[in-house]
């Protein structure tokens, strides 16, 4: 991670970043909830760019990883806004997008922005909208009370927080129930063992595409990070499609 580098957002706060120039489309890799560019499948896919010479983006949204801020102030918002200045700043490419988990929900935001520069998005367990199916209706009233709340960590020592600013600025990207105007093409990989978003979540979200040129893979043994050797080999060649 030698080569991180900080990009001044309006305001002051400082987003870590890595980027490489090189053919193609400019990966972006989006994280997930409380994940950073350190996991292991944004440096696979970053090492895999190097190694082909391919153009690639990481970064840490504000309150993550390297980056300045508060956690707490996340928001789908703020983190998509992040993304498109980098995006904006580095690239001068077109862009292929890859969300993982919350990044998926992400990814969709960011591309409804791109317009003609996207060429393409891969989601691996994208879990848009998972504000309105993954909380309880108690722990909804709890967030809109603006309570925040506290969930186990199968990822770590400390409880998962959800704030309520964050879940208050989701309500107004709901993206299942209505269609998504993206039409580039799209590759959704999904675990069936996944135990934190269902993998038929994937299939709403190929419905809900407008683009025809969908396809969804179901790994019937993945589980919800798909980070095996065999699922980051899967995630390598569903990239290398794009070229």
């Amino acid at each position: 991670m030698f080569d991180i580098k900080h990009h001044d957002m309006p305001g002051g706060t400082r987003i870590a970043y890595r980027y490489i120039k090189g053919d193609g489309p400019a990966l972006v890799f989006l994280p997930g909830y409380m994940s950073d560019m350190s996991g292991g499948k944004a440096t696979a896919l970053f090492d895999e760019a190097r190694a082909e010479g391919r153009a690639c983006l990481l970064l840490d949204y504000s309150g993550c990883g390297e980056s300045d801020g508060d956690f707490a102030d996340g928001t789908l918002s703020k983190w998509r806004d992040e993304v498109l200045a980098l995006i904006e700043a580095y690239t001068g490419k077109p862009i292929l997008l890859v969300g993982s988990s919350m990044g998926g929900w992400l990814m969709l935001l960011v591309a409804e922005q791109l317009g003609d520069r996207l060429a393409g998005m891969i989601g691996i367990a994208a879990a848009p909208d998972f504000t309105h199916w993954g909380y309880s209706a108690d722990q909804r009233a709890s967030l809109a009370a603006g309570q925040t709340i506290y969930e186990d960590n199968p990822y770590g020592p400390e409880p998962t927080p959800t704030h309520p600013g964050f879940c208050a600025d989701a309500e107004n990207h709901m993206r299942l129930d209505k269609g998504i105007d993206v039409s580039c093409p799209v590759k959704l990989l999904h675990g069936q063992r996944d135990a934190d978003v269902p993998w038929q979540t994937s299939l709403k979200l190929a419905e809900a595409l407008r683009s025809d040129a969908v396809q969804v893979m179901l790994v019937k043994d993945g589980d919800h990070r798909l980070s095996r050797e065999s699922d980051i080999a899967l995630l390598k060649s569903l990239v290398a499609s794009f070229y």
